[in-house]
């Protein structure tokens, strides 16, 4: 063994030596295939398409001569950093970012630290005991037990079309499939939550149940998006994170905002403040520094966004033209704790629905997680302007755009303005603070009168006119098509292997 480990650092040493040549050889290569006009052809291409489902533009160069030192123990090389290198050398990747770089190499050090510690941290699923959540907490009453994780998690937060879930992603595919892992979006995360909460009703502590069971199920919790909005949310984070840090639980989070930005505003946010303490004790808080929207670096507007509300009638033929010979009639979704979501037109996996239907009724996460359950494809008919008069309907409508984006659907819409005009009497604080001061001369009617000052959804709002822009894109839309193919093959092919 020790010959083995005493062979690999040579090796390594060989090769940190030789990084550039090795980074020279690289572009060698690289130039060599890329004579080809047809490979030239295809590398614009997936660079296109890139944009959209990977924007992470980080230079080789810098990373060639690190990514090559990475290896575990049997010589295989593993986590983001080589991940990445594997994809630049296969021209899937191209030069960009060194923001995104350097977060990178937070994520590739967490990768390291849970390779080298998967026994201290529990992570392998099969040499963990299989103890129920309510079993766990019955004997917890009498053998209390606290393990908090050896390794730190960290938290990631930048602007809006940073690369932050795709950085994630990167990491956590590049996970063990043994171990315990879970990568959710925060939305789901918290219905799930408030689930269990409703099925352990009359137990002393359901949170303390709820915990066991999430870290018996995953050790390594990926929790994309996270944004409090909500007082019931926020009231229950620090008891049941504080049981899941105890637990074991190391968190992986992305989010818009600063832990200390979080629920800024909010209802009772004294009681939400020592979960921030918390999360700042047990992750490593890293900021994705760029400035660059990569989501709005794609083709340009391709699809169904239709400015103007007397588009109603193009949206209809649109819609008619998705669904086919298929008639639609009005369908009824499932979503949880047994509540149900009534669709006024759907078919052939399109639903359509007037903005009020949607926006304007008290409905939220769990709802529209039932509908694109259900449906790939969603018709929106008559988004307005948002400001003071229509706050709530704002918050729904991003919520509503966060779930569609988290489930790859396609939008069709008619809308009073552009993603931008939509929010642009929506500010923050600060925002509001820097505007100059009315005048005699400007009319008070006219300046601002339905301006919104709302710090939650300020922030929220360029991350939903992002997405939007993306939404809206060739390259989105070509990739929901392949999703759709590959959904129809699958079904096929098991509806083969029934008949046969």
């Amino acid at each position: 063994m020790r010959i083995l480990a005493r062979s690999i650092r040579q090796f390594q040493s060989i090769l940190r030596s030789q990084g550039e040549n090795y980074a020279i050889g690289l572009a060698r290569r690289r130039y060599l295939v890329n004579r080809s006009s047809n490979y030239k052809y295809e590398a614009i291409r997936n660079l296109q398409i890139h944009r959209y489902a990977r924007p992470f533009f980080i230079p080789s160069r810098y990373l060639s001569s690190e990514a090559v030192e990475i290896s575990n123990g049997d010589g295989i090389k593993g986590g983001p950093l080589v991940e990445y290198e594997r994809r630049v050398a296969a021209g899937e990747l191209f030069d960009g970012d060194l923001c995104q770089l350097d977060t990178l190499r937070e994520l590739q050090r967490l990768y390291d630290e849970l390779v080298k510690k998967e026994n201290e941290c529990r992570l392998d699923r099969y040499a963990t005991s299989e103890i129920s959540g309510r079993s766990r907490w019955l004997w917890s009453r009498f053998i209390p037990q606290t393990s908090y994780s050896p390794v730190k998690g960290l938290y990631l937060y930048g602007g809006v079309g940073t690369g932050k879930t795709m950085l994630m992603d990167l990491f956590y595919h590049q996970l063990p499939c043994n171990w315990r892992k879970r990568r959710i979006h925060f939305h789901d995360f918290m219905l799930n939550v408030h689930s269990r909460l409703q099925k352990h009703r009359g137990v002393t502590d359901p949170l303390e149940v709820v915990a066991d069971e999430i870290s018996d199920d995953a050790i390594l919790l990926c929790l994309d998006e996270f944004m409090v909005t909500d007082v019931a949310d926020a009231l229950i984070l620090n008891r049941l994170f504080g049981h899941l840090f105890s637990n074991g639980v190391i968190l992986v989070a992305t989010s818009n905002r600063t832990p200390d930005n979080l629920y800024e505003g909010g209802l009772q946010r004294d009681l939400f403040l020592p979960f921030i303490a918390t999360v700042k004790e047990r992750c490593a808080v890293h900021e994705i520094g760029s400035s660059v929207d990569y989501r709005k670096m794609t083709s340009g507007e391709q699809g169904f966004y239709l400015v103007g509300l007397d588009m109603s009638g193009l949206l209809k033929v649109k819609f008619q033209q998705l669904i086919g010979e298929h008639q639609p009639h009005p369908q009824e979704v499932e979503v949880v704790m047994g509540r149900k979501l009534q669709v006024p037109l759907g078919a052939n996996g399109c639903a359509y629905f007037p903005f009020e239907e949607l926006c304007d009724r008290p409905l939220g996460a769990a709802d529209y997680f039932g509908l694109f359950k259900k449906f790939h494809t969603l018709a929106i008919d008559g988004v307005p302007i948002f400001g003071l008069n229509n706050r709530t309907a704002a918050y729904r409508f991003v919520t509503l755009i966060d779930v569609m984006y988290e489930n790859k659907a396609r939008l069709l819409c008619t809308a009073e303005g552009s993603p931008y005009e939509l929010f642009e009497r929506v500010v923050t604080i600060s925002e509001a603070k820097s505007m100059a001061p009315r005048t005699s001369s400007r009319s008070a009617k006219k300046d601002f009168a339905d301006l919104c000052v709302d710090n939650e959804l300020g922030f929220a709002k360029d991350r939903t006119i992002s997405r939007l822009t993306e939404i809206n894109s060739k390259e989105y839309l070509e990739q929901h098509a392949a999703m759709l193919a590959a959904k129809k093959s699958e079904q096929k092919t098991a509806e083969n292997a029934v008949s046969s």
